[in-house]
C-alpha cells in the first residue's frame, strides 16, 4: 500500500511515467476500504490465522488478499486514460482488465452496476457486489477494483482471485450470529468468483501477469517499460509505511 501511495504521488508530479504494478502478498493480508470499521474485523481469528491486516487508501470494503495477482494504476489525473468521472477511467481500465482475461481464455463483462442489488443488501465484503464497469463472469464478480484521486494523481488497484476458496474471509469478519455468518457465506458463493473455478484449471501469476501487461497494452495503445522503484519512490515509501500503514492508529482509526 505504501509501495502505491509512493507511485501515486511520484506519477501525479510526473517525475516518472504513468505505472502498473503488479503484485501479490505475504503473508495474507486483509485489507480495509479507506473509510470502513474495523468493528468489522473478527481480529481474535485473524491473528489465530496469522494473516496481516491493512487499511487501504481506497474505498470499498474488506478483500482477503490470498492467491492472487493485485494490480495498481498510478498516473496524473490529467492523464487521457484516467482523467475525467471516476467512473469514466473505470470504464477506460475495464476494457484493458478484459481483454486481460481474454488471453488466457476468459470471456468476462463490464458492466454499470446493479443499483436494486446494491442497496438489497448491506456487507462488509467487498467481493459480494460489483461497482460499476467491475468485472464479472456469468453475474458473479471477478475481479474488484477501488480508486482514489488526490495531490493531483489517480490510484486505482484492485484483485485479480486466481485460485483458492474466496469464503475464506468470512472467517475474519465479525457477524452477530452463526445465521448471519452462513448467510454471508451463501451469498459470498453466489456472487464471487475465482479464475481457477472458470477455467477448471490453475493459472500461474506469472502467466496472469504476463496477460495483464498484453491486455493493457492492446486495449490502451501503450507499451510497456520495465523499471525499478526511482530513488524518491523508495524513500517515500518507506516513510508512508512509517506514518500509516505499520502504524495501529491509522489502521484503527475508525
Amino acid at each position: 500500500m505504501a509501495v502505491d501511495e509512493a507511485l501515486l504521488e511520484s506519477t501525479a508530479k510526473k517525475n516518472s511515467p504513468p505505472a502498473l504494478r503488479l503484485y501479490d502478498w505475504e503473508p495474507y493480508t486483509l485489507s480495509l476500504g479507506y473509510a470502513q470499521a474495523v468493528r468489522d474485523v473478527n481480529i481474535n481469528a485473524l491473528n489465530r490465522f496469522q494473516w496481516g491486516l491493512v487499511r487501504r487508501p481506497t474505498g470499498g470494503k474488506a478483500i482477503l488478499h490470498a492467491d492472487e495477482l493485485t494490480y495498481s494504476v498510478t498516473a496524473p489525473d490529467d492523464n487521457e486514460i484516467m482523467s475525467g468521472s471516476v467512473v469514466e477511467s473505470y470504464q477506460r481500465l475495464s476494457i484493458a482488465l478484459l481483454q486481460s482475461l481474454e488471453k488466457i481464455g476468459i470471456s468476462a463483462d463490464s458492466k454499470p452496476k446493479d443499483e436494486k442489488l446494491l442497496t438489497s443488501q448491506t456487507s462488509s465484503i467487498c467481493f459480494q457486489h460489483p461497482s460499476d464497469y467491475e468485472i464479472t463472469y456469468n453475474n458473479k464478480k471477478l475481479i474488484g477494483s477501488a480508486q482514489a484521486r488526490k495531490k493531483g494523481g489517480v490510484l486505482q488497484h484492485g484483485a485479480v482471485p486466481l485460485f483458492g476458496n474466496i469464503t475464506r474471509i468470512i472467517d475474519v469478519l465479525m457477524y452477530p450470529d452463526d445465521q448471519e455468518k452462513e448467510s454471508a457465506l451463501s451469498r459470498l458463493l453466489d456472487r464471487a468468483t475465482t479464475i481457477e473455478n472458470i477455467l477448471n484449471k490453475n493459472i500461474s501469476w506469472n502467466d496472469m501477469s504476463a496477460a495483464m501487461q498484453y491486455g493493457f497494452e492492446k486495449a490502451l495503445q501503450i507499451t510497456f517499460v520495465q523499471a525499478d522503484l526511482t530513488e524518491f519512490e523508495i524513500i517515500r515509501s518507506k516513510e508512508i509505511y512509517e506514518e500509516k500503514y505499520s502504524n495501529e492508529k491509522w489502521t484503527n482509526r475508525i
